[in-house]
């Protein structure tokens, strides 16, 4: 069984082939579950690492700098995690590569669970990031390769939505766990991650490889490797979109993890007791990927119009703009959570066109290696600046942190402007379109 070499070029629903909605599905769900993985512990990690250190508060200075250890090798492993199994996806294929991707990030997320120590914790999240990483760039190529190009911009937003939503659930399940009446540990809702191993069987018996790189692995005799990616034309698209990646995710996964912990600053200062705390940021971070949901379709519908670096251009601007509203002077909860925080998550759906943006701007045999590489340096980026951020910030005021991360937002607005608008498409240079039908 076999996709078509080039998918049919569908304008309805119904005119995508069952086996484009497989593709389909495989991915989104993937891109569901990395959602949930990712922010089950950005919810709990300051009462989580408090327990695990024995210190009798948040306030504790070991506890921020542990956490930003913990953040910093679960980048650090996301960013490498890319660009591994991006080049296993390349070699043995799309759908086994999403398989294996999967497998790595819902164990090791179980495992979270058991940890005893800070570093035992550190450890699993930097392995379940090696799978989310490499599952990101996987998934984009397995439908780029498999869906029409036109679809595109929405099939971005479609599959980040996937993402908002998982981290959605996230929220909610937190929010249940406090809410019981004996609540259990924290760390108790890290089990719920292994549930996305189930999906490693339907994607291995029901997704097949896309046809390009079944033709691209047999004509191809000499295989490029991840040199390839700096030299000749290649070179500068490599550079200009690991730039804005870097600048982009780094003011994102700062603003992502730090906003968190300065809501349960403001909360604790006003008298909240930890369960109302948790449940009230819980509700914040429900917010802000909701409007991140809108944030994705605007994003697409942008790029519909205008193309996809001129939208990526406008969406950097307006995360910017909302993060620097944020945190410039002292705000309450309530403006923040009302207003200012949600905004900064519609914006963040720019991120959602790199998913479809990317892996045309490589061939075939490089996509994956290319897509995850570049990508995924922007979070080794951001591992880097959750560090000397945080080292930065005064004990306590997160504030300080998140405002001079807007200035990251700020920077890939401005360097996106040289992003290319070509793409490779049987291996042939082609100037992109992005209208749909």
């Amino acid at each position: 069984m076999s996709l078509p070499a080039t998918p049919r070029e569908a304008t309805r629903l119904r005119d995508l082939t069952p086996l484009q909605w497989k593709s389909g599905a495989a991915a989104w769900l993937g891109w569901l579950f990395d959602g949930l993985e990712l922010h089950l512990y950005t919810l709990v990690a300051l009462p989580l690492v408090v327990q695990l250190l024995g210190v009798a508060s948040a306030s504790d200075p070991a506890v921020k700098e542990k956490s930003a250890y913990i953040q910093a090798a679960f980048l650090v492993g996301w960013a490498l995690g890319g660009a591994f199994f991006g080049r296993i996806g390349d070699k043995i294929g799309r759908s086994r590569a999403l398989a294996l991707t999967i497998l790595t990030y819902a164990l090791c997320t179980g495992l979270c669970a058991f940890a005893q120590t800070w570093w035992q914790l550190m450890l699993f999240r930097f392995v379940a990031a090696l799978g989310i990483g490499g599952e990101w760039a996987v998934g984009a190529s397995l439908l780029t390769e498999t869906w029409p190009k036109a679809w595109r911009p929405w099939m971005a937003a479609v599959l980040q939505t996937g993402v908002n939503l998982g981290i959605l659930f996230a929220a909610v399940i937190v929010g249940v766990f406090t809410l019981l009446p004996h609540p259990p540990s924290e760390r108790m809702v890290f089990l719920v991650g292994v549930v996305p191993a189930l999906l490693v069987f339907w994607i291995r018996r029901h997704v097949p490889e896309p046809a390009a790189w079944k033709q691209a692995q047999s004509a191809t005799a000499v295989k490029p490797g991840i040199r390839d990616l700096f030299r000749g034309e290649i070179a500068r698209t490599t550079w200009c979109t690991m730039a804005v990646c870097a600048l982009g995710l780094s003011a994102w996964w700062l603003f992502a993890f730090w906003h968190p912990q300065h809501l349960r600053r403001l909360l604790a200062a006003e008298g909240a007791a930890p369960g109302d705390i948790t449940r009230r940021v819980s509700a914040a971070f429900f917010a802000v990927n909701a409007l991140a949901i809108a944030g994705n379709f605007a994003a697409g519908a942008l790029a519909r119009w205008w193309g996809n670096r001129r939208a990526i251009v406008a969406m950097m601007l307006g995360l910017f703009a909302s993060m620097a509203g944020a945190f410039m002077v002292p705000r309450g909860f309530g403006e923040l959570v009302w207003f200012w925080v949600p905004l900064t998550g519609f914006f963040s759906g720019v991120f959602g066109l790199f998913t479809m943006y990317l892996p045309p701007l490589f061939p075939t045999l490089l996509r994956t290696t290319g897509a995850g590489f570049c990508y995924n340096v922007g979070r080794l980026a951001a591992a880097v600046a959750s560090l000397t951020f945080g080292w930065l910030a005064p004990v306590g005021d997160f504030r300080v942190a998140l405002l001079a991360s807007s200035a990251l937002a700020l920077g890939a607005a401005v360097w996106s402007w040289w992003l290319p608008e070509r793409t490779y498409e049987g291996e042939r240079i082609q100037t992109s379109s992005s209208k749909l039908p």
